[in-house]
């Protein structure tokens, strides 16, 4: 049994498709880790949710933002961007059964000293707190009143990790560490606007998994979000958002020998930041 870790797929099915069969994925036997943001961008959103859907316990995919997204929008509590990509999704006849299966989808998961996240774990999260915070996060999405939490995870404040913090100013807090952060500063204060290369950083922040001595350094953290950042293969980090969707690779690891396997984006699209 191999188990790869799969990047940012965001509606590139073609490119999916290609790379299972480049790793000569055998669902029988072999397990894939996704980083999240199955959805939204690309051409064919829909045939993602699918494919990875008919995977069953074979794949494990976290949410990222643009999964969020979706949810929120499907809801009525969130609008099309412009750049959205989802239509096909919400007027699919299975359209309920996909957003149901998505809505029960992991925001973290933690297995034999990996952790699989869409962005990123504050400076000062254990893996233990974070995977319990996660949980508080899930079990919103898959409560009875699921909509609201949805209508109330939107905001960039507050920008930073209190334990005393409650209620939906608590969860948006998580939602955005895991699903939307690239930099922070040394006391885990996020910044959100910033979605360029390690170089331009603004002062005072740095990749939140630079933040000296973080409290999941022990841990392998596998995550994407951030194609500016591009393929990076620590010790400790496994970045696999390589930007399929705007003409990079879409790229996968297998992590008993951290062997690493791409194939090339067919149809980039035009970035609109």
């Amino acid at each position: 049994m191999a188990i790869y870790a799969v990047g940012d797929v965001q509606g590139c099915h073609n490119e999916l498709k290609q790379l299972l069969e480049e790793i000569r994925f055998d669902a029988a036997t072999d397990k894939l880790w996704l980083v999240g943001d199955l959805v939204n961008r690309g051409p064919d959103s829909l045939a993602v949710l699918r494919l990875v859907k008919s995977l069953g316990n074979r794949a494990i995919t976290v949410l990222g933002n643009h999964d969020l997204h979706l949810l929120a929008v499907a809801e009525g509590v969130a609008e099309l961007n412009r750049n959205d990509t989802l239509d096909e999704i919400l007027n699919a006849p299975d359209r309920d059964e996909l957003l149901h299966w998505l809505r029960n989808q992991r925001l973290l998961y933690a297995q034999d000293g990996y952790v699989l996240v869409h962005a990123g774990l504050l400076p000062q999260w254990s893996v233990a707190q974070a995977d319990g915070l996660a949980r508080e996060v899930e079990a919103a999405l898959r409560g009875d009143d699921y909509a609201t939490f949805l209508s109330r995870m939107y905001g960039n404040a507050p920008h930073e990790w209190d334990d005393n913090l409650s209620d939906y100013k608590r969860l948006r807090v998580i939602v955005n560490a895991f699903t939307r952060m690239r930099i922070c500063t040394k006391e885990g204060e996020m910044e959100f606007k910033f979605k360029g290369e390690v170089e331009n950083i603004p002062a005072g922040y740095m990749p939140w998994f630079d933040v000296p001595k973080r409290a999941s350094r022990d841990a392998t953290v596998i995550f994407g979000h951030w194609s500016a950042l591009g393929l990076l293969l620590r010790k400790n980090v496994i970045a696999l958002d390589t930007g399929c969707l705007w003409g990079g690779p879409m790229s996968a690891i297998r992590l008993e020998d951290r062997q690493l396997f791409q194939v090339s984006c067919k149809n980039p699209v035009t970035k609109h930041w």
